[in-house]
């Protein structure tokens, strides 16, 4: 069976294995949002960062990649990115349709909030993730880098949000 990846957020420009295929992709019900404390990868315990993650809204839409992973390579990219993305058990895994820009519509392991998780911090004002995001370093970074690079690949790949944007311009301003 084919094996496909829903990328929203670090995925877009750093998925840690090598992609067979990709295109534009939608996965409906849920949003982008930064609704997750970071404590390990762009964050620590003491000064939490924020990563996005997928929040489900009954009316939302999330434009991302779908990725497609080699035949053969499935179990080990599976293990690969249950090493990188349930560090903390914030995410819950899931298979979830999307619909892809050449029309077709493919299951995908998709990372999605799970909002009874202590990570869980839904409906911050954006001022406070942006100061958040602009004085958070984890493992992995600084934050501040992680915004940057989603922000620019969305905007590569012609996908407009506005939160984002107004975060990257904000987080910026903070850091001089």
């Amino acid at each position: 069976m084919t094996m496909w990846v829903f990328g929203y957020g670090s995925l877009l420009w750093n998925p840690g294995f090598d992609v067979a295929e990709s295109h534009l992709a939608t996965l409906q019900g849920y949003a982008r949002s930064f609704c997750m404390l970071s404590v390990t990868h762009r964050g620590t315990y003491e000064r939490n960062g924020l990563v996005l993650a997928l929040d489900a809204q009954p009316d939302a839409l999330c434009d991302g990649l779908a990725l497609r992973v080699h035949h053969g390579e499935e179990e080990k990219v599976l293990a690969y990115l249950r090493e990188r993305e349930l560090v903390t058990s914030a995410y819950l895994e899931r298979h979830l349709p999307v619909n892809l820009s050449d029309g077709r519509e493919v299951e995908a392991v998709t990372y999605i909030i799970d909002p009874e998780h202590r990570q869980y911090c839904g409906k911050l004002p954006l001022e406070k993730q942006a100061q958040m995001i602009a004085n958070a370093v984890g493992m992995r970074g600084p934050n501040s880098e992680y915004l940057y690079n989603t922000a620019a690949h969305l905007r590569q790949m012609g996908v407009s949000d506005a939160d984002l944007n107004w975060l990257e311009g904000r987080v910026r301003e903070i850091l001089g």
